[in-house]
């Protein structure tokens, strides 16, 4: 449950709330959880940020892993305990070695990594850490992910950051019995 910024009961919804609410429960989500009951407070923010969340969720060209990789370093960026919760299964069955899981969690460097997860590690965590990325960086995510690559990932950051930021102000509560799966800080 959202302690701020709750589901909204069905029959308050506007027209506009419940068709954004239905296109999300008909995609590949199919569900409001997460940040989308925070969002149907703004039924055009919702509609278009859950089409970005789509691609770069399911859609975009980097293999799963690795997209799974950079939602999880951008969870432990913000101490997004839902959004950890939420993924952190998910990389596992796209292929990320628990290992370099439970090192992002523990806020240390995990090793070893396959050439593709470095690159998206030192590019990932430079970019949430100084909001740039230096020349070593861009050239070896450039190199092992090419252009269309590193753009994608920036908009995976940038997209579960705006993610993060909704579910920590809105204080998504993990499920009963869930240990928050992060330390804070």
């Amino acid at each position: 449950m959202n302690r701020r910024l709750p589901p909204l009961p069905i029959e308050q919804l506007s027209p506009e709330q419940r068709l954004v609410a239905q296109s999300i429960e008909a995609g590949p989500r199919r569900s409001l959880g997460g940040p989308f009951h925070a969002w149907l407070r703004s039924p055009v923010l919702a509609d278009r940020l859950q089409k970005v969340g789509e691609y770069v969720r399911f859609d975009n060209i980097l293999p799963r892993r690795l997209s799974e990789f950079a939602i999880l370093i951008t969870a432990r960026h913000w101490t997004a305990q839902f959004e950890w919760y939420a993924h952190h299964p998910l990389a596992l069955a796209a292929g990320l070695d628990p290992a370099i899981a439970a090192a992002v969690a523990l806020n240390q460097a995990p090793e070893p990594l396959q050439d593709d997860e470095r690159a998206l590690y030192g590019f990932a965590t430079e970019l949430h850490r100084t909001g740039r990325v230096g020349d070593a960086a861009y050239a070896e995510a450039l190199a092992r992910l090419g252009e269309q690559g590193v753009v994608e990932l920036i908009a995976i950051c940038g997209y579960y950051s705006l993610v993060a930021m909704t579910l920590n102000v809105a204080e998504v509560a993990l499920p009963a019995g869930v240990p928050a799966p992060l330390a804070e800080g």
